[in-house]
């Protein structure tokens, strides 16, 4: 367990150094100037994501029920959380965890202290009764066969309403059966965060949730430990900029922007797919099994 998570993205952009050649490690060490409001709109564009425009709000229903969950859950559980302050209590942000058990959506919430709307896979929509809890509380479905183009517009929807998103970058529980369970990143949550480069991203694990509730099965076992390791939030715009981030500079951005659109897919699937495999390296540090 982690006890302190702070700043362990910070410390995992500084370490991909070591995967550089000595060259390019001592130009890394050279400080690059944030990228200009005109660049960080160039790289939002050039995702190609655009909302629904219709409206997004979190239903009343979800309100009282995490008023509910609070008070209950804290009657037969022992979870820690470590970093609390350091998830915005207003405006849009994107959270994500690391993925072992069908409890991690409810403590993520409970951490953020407000409601959180998730990118939730379809068969979660299918039984009446789960399907009533999905729509009554705001969360979004997601067809996984179509890339989840439809979810990540509803997605886009909500962080232009202002709200959190939640988001488990592995795209699926775990289904290891042993540690490590942490798998490779999908990158529509990079995708979301080049989209809003001002938008906080927050890293959190979960330790403990799969012991609390296995996989596969309904019963809790209460009082099981819980650690909910938060990190200190970045956004796309810091990161892209960042020796060890993206790497970016105005000059880089333009000649991105001037590329075909195969070239500049390209381009921006390489940096979806870094922002990626960083954040799954500061999951593993910050503590998920």
């Amino acid at each position: 367990t982690l006890e302190d998570p702070t700043g362990v993205w910070e410390r995992v952009i500084k370490s991909w150094s070591a995967r550089k050649a000595s060259s390019a490690q001592s130009l890394a060490h050279q400080p690059m100037e944030a990228l200009s409001e005109t660049s960080l709109q160039s790289l939002s564009g050039a995702v190609g994501m655009e909302g629904t425009g219709r409206d997004f709000s979190t239903p009343k229903f979800y309100n009282f029920l995490i008023a509910v969950l609070a008070t209950s859950i804290r009657s037969f559980t022992d979870v820690r959380f470590h970093g609390l302050a350091r998830i915005p209590r207003r405006g849009p942000a994107i959270v994500l965890c690391n993925h072992i058990s069908n409890l991690d959506g409810i403590f993520m919430t409970q951490a953020a202290r407000r409601p959180i709307h998730f990118l939730s896979k379809k068969e979660n929509f299918v039984n009446p009764l789960k399907r009533f809890v999905m729509t009554s509380t705001g969360q979004i479905e997601t067809y996984r066969q179509t890339g989840a183009v439809d979810a990540l517009a509803r997605a886009v929807d909500a962080l232009d309403a202002g709200l959190p998103l939640g988001i488990f970058p592995e795209g699926t529980r775990s289904r290891n059966p042993e540690s490590p369970f942490l798998q490779r990143g999908k990158t529509g949550a990079a995708r979301l965060a080049a989209r809003f480069p001002h938008v906080p991203v927050v890293p959190m694990v979960m330790i403990g949730t799969r012991e609390m509730m296995e996989p596969g099965k309904m019963g809790i076992w209460p009082w099981k430990r819980v650690e909910v390791n938060i990190d200190e939030p970045i956004t796309f715009a810091q990161w892209a900029s960042d020796p060890m981030g993206g790497g970016l500079s105005d000059e880089d951005v333009a000649r991105i922007a001037g590329l075909e659109d195969e070239g500049m897919r390209e381009e921006m699937s390489g940096l979806y797919r870094r922002f990626t495999d960083q954040l799954i390296e500061t999951m593993r540090l910050m503590g998920a099994p």
